[in-house]
């Protein structure tokens, strides 16, 4: 009796990449909605609001999962491509000048970071990976210095959601916090740009406190912010390099994979506007969508905020993270006075 041939095996067959419309629709939607409040509550303003309005939402009524790859796209690529619009509205050669003047604050606010990381945690207990993704997401730009550096590191998960969260926390806590800080210590807008653009955690909270404080403001902390984000390469080599020596083993570590590119697209339109080839008809559109792709993201972020696993991480990191950014705030301001940047 002969044998049955085998059927032969299907090659498998991907599933459909998923939709970022839902997600992405949800969060412009939820920041509409916040922009038309920001109309009507100025001091508080549409990024604070939609941030305040997606944390609301997400808690009260959380996403079905078909929402969750466009509310991610609209907290990271749609934030990217409001900065490149951003650069639209400023010179290139104020934005070279900016980042040169801001550096010498950003690299000891940097250097305090993780010192006082690594100080804090040692007394509290903390474990030192924990500790590192901390201090470099407080040092540089928050959760992206922190995906930056896990596969250097190579922390355990809860680790990294840790870090995540306790990140998150106090960008928003500094986008409340920091507008009515600056105007109660009477500081100029170039004063509170450099402030928020050195001392606030994550690229979208500096954004929106700074342009919350003053559209000259936020133009201010926007640069210092991507001239900080720069360090993460310097970063990733120094942790990769340290690895590898302490460890003999290769740490994955890919300078493509953590470049921030989006800030070649903002030099790149700032060229554009400095050359004076788009029209000036068109930068009150560009300022207009840059402004609305902003609160989008910040609902977006809200909206992917875990307050009960947050609530659930324990004090320790919560007093690490806090104690850090505390240090760093204070450095910043204590470096443009003593320089007379104030």
């Amino acid at each position: 009796m002969s044998a049955v041939p085998a059927s032969p095996t299907l090659p498998a067959l991907r599933p459909p990449p998923a939709s970022r419309v839902p997600g992405v629709l949800l969060a412009a939607v939820l920041a509409a909605i916040a922009m038309a409040l920001g109309q009507a509550l100025p001091l508080l303003g549409g990024a604070v609001l939609g941030i305040v309005l997606g944390m609301a939402v997400g808690h009260v009524f959380p996403p079905a999962p078909r929402y969750a790859p466009g509310i991610a796209f609209a907290g990271k690529q749609v934030l990217q491509g409001s900065i490149i619009l951003l650069g639209f509205g400023l010179n290139l050669g104020q934005v070279l000048h900016t980042g040169l003047e801001s550096l010498a604050v950003t690299l000891v606010t940097v250097g305090v970071a993780f010192a006082s990381a690594w100080l804090l945690g040692r007394w509290l207990r903390v474990p030192a990976k924990l500790g590192v993704l901390i201090g470099a997401g407080t040092a540089i730009c928050g959760g992206s210095a922190i995906a930056a550096v896990t596969p250097i590191v190579k922390p355990d998960e809860h680790d990294t959601a840790y870090a995540m969260s306790t990140i998150f926390l106090f960008n928003v806590v500094a986008v409340l916090l920091f507008p009515p800080l600056g105007h109660w210590l009477g500081l100029s807008d170039a004063g509170f740009g450099l402030w928020a653009g050195t001392a606030i955690n994550d690229t979208s909270s500096v954004v929106a406190a700074g342009y919350h404080y003053s559209a000259a403001a936020g133009d201010h902390a926007t640069i210092v912010k991507l001239a900080r984000a720069t360090l993460i390469v310097p970063v990733c080599l120094l942790l990769a390099a340290c690895q590898a020596w302490t460890r003999r083993e290769a740490s994955g570590f890919r300078i493509g994979q953590v470049f921030p590119w989006f800030i070649l697209g903002f030099l790149l339109a700032s060229a554009l506007r400095s050359t004076d080839a788009v029209p000036s008809q068109a930068l009150p559109l560009l300022q207009g969508a840059a402004a609305f792709m902003i609160v989008t993201a910040m609902t977006a972020i809200g909206l992917s905020a875990n307050l009960r696993r947050m609530a659930a991480s324990g004090p320790r990191p919560l007093l690490l993270g806090l104690g850090t950014w505390v240090c760093v705030a204070v450095t910043s301001l204590a470096v443009q006075a003593l320089s007379g940047q104030l």
